[in-house]
C-alpha cells in the first residue's frame, strides 16, 4: 500500500514538472515569436513611409510649417493677453487728473494690444468722442489683424493635408490596379500582392489625417486665444469710453 502510495507521488511529480516546463516552452516561444514581429511590423511601417515618398515629402513639410506657425503664433498671443492688473487703474487716475503725457507713457511701457489702442485714444483726446472712439477701433482692428497673421495658412494645411493623402492613395490604387492587370495576363493575382498595394496606398491618407488633425486643433486653438485678447480689448475700450464720458454727466 505505501509502495503505491509513493509511486503515484513520483508520477504526479513528474506530472507537475512536465506540465511546468511546457509552459516555459509555450512562454518562451510566444515572447521570440512577438519580438519578430513587432520587428517586421516596424520595418514594414518604414518601408511603407520610404515606398509612399511622393506623397510623404510634401506632407513633411506642411506638418513642419505647422508646428511652426503654431509655436510662433501660440507665444505672440501669449504675450498680447498679458495685461498688468493696475493698468487700467493708473490709467485712468493720470486722465482723470489731467495727465495726459504721464497716460502715454504707461500705454507705451504695457507694449500690448490694449495699450496700443488706448494710447491711440488718448493721442485724440480734446476732440469729438465719435472721433476718439473710431481711432480705437481702427487700432484695434490692426492689432486682431496682427494676431491673425499666418493662421488662414494654418488653416489651409488642416484642409489641405488630408487631400494630399487622399490623393496619394488614389495613385496608390491606380498602381495597384495596374500590377493586377499586368499580373492576370502572366500568371495570375495573389492576394497578399494586393493587399500589400492596398496597404501602401492607404499609408498616405492616415499621415495626411494626422497632419489636418492636428492643424486643425492648433488653429482652433490660436483662434479661441484671439478671441480671449479681442474680449479684453473691448472691455478695456469701453472702460476708457465710460471714464471719457464721466466728465460730461
Amino acid at each position: 500500500m505505501l509502495r503505491d502510495l509513493f509511486k503515484l507521488q513520483l508520477n504526479i511529480t513528474g506530472d507537475a514538472e512536465n506540465t511546468i516546463s511546457t509552459a516555459e516552452n509555450a512562454i518562451t516561444s510566444g515572447i521570440e515569436n512577438t519580438t519578430e514581429t513587432a520587428t517586421s511590423e516596424g520595418i514594414l511601417i518604414i518601408d511603407l513611409i520610404i515606398d509612399s515618398w511622393p506623397i510623404m515629402v510634401p506632407l513633411f513639410v506642411l506638418s513642419v510649417i505647422a508646428v511652426y506657425i503654431w509655436v510662433e503664433r501660440y507665444f505672440a498671443i501669449q504675450k498680447a493677453n498679458k495685461i498688468d492688473t493696475s493698468f487700467m487703474n493708473n490709467l485712468k487716475n493720470n486722465v482723470s487728473q489731467g495727465k495726459i503725457n504721464e497716460a502715454k507713457i504707461i500705454c507705451s511701457q504695457e507694449n500690448t494690444p490694449v495699450g496700443r489702442m488706448l494710447h491711440k485714444g488718448i493721442s485724440r483726446l480734446g476732440r469729438p468722442l465719435e472721433d476718439i472712439s473710431t481711432s480705437i477701433d481702427n487700432v484695434a482692428t490692426l492689432e486682431v489683424s496682427n494676431m491673425e497673421k499666418n493662421l488662414s495658412i494654418l488653416a489651409t494645411i488642416s484642409g489641405a493635408a488630408p487631400m494630399i493623402g487622399f490623393l496619394g492613395t488614389v495613385l496608390g490604387m491606380m498602381n495597384t490596379f495596374h500590377k493586377m492587370a499586368d499580373g492576370a495576363k502572366d500568371s495570375g493575382v495573389e492576394i497578399g500582392d494586393l493587399s500589400e498595394g492596398i496597404m501602401y496606398a492607404m499609408t498616405t491618407t492616415v499621415a495626411g489625417l494626422i497632419v489636418g488633425i492636428v492643424a486643425y486643433l492648433g488653429y482652433n486653438l490660436l483662434v479661441a486665444k484671439v478671441d480671449k485678447v479681442v474680449h479684453k480689448m473691448e472691455d478695456s475700450s469701453l472702460e476708457f469710453m465710460d471714464l471719457l464720458n464721466e466728465p460730461a454727466q
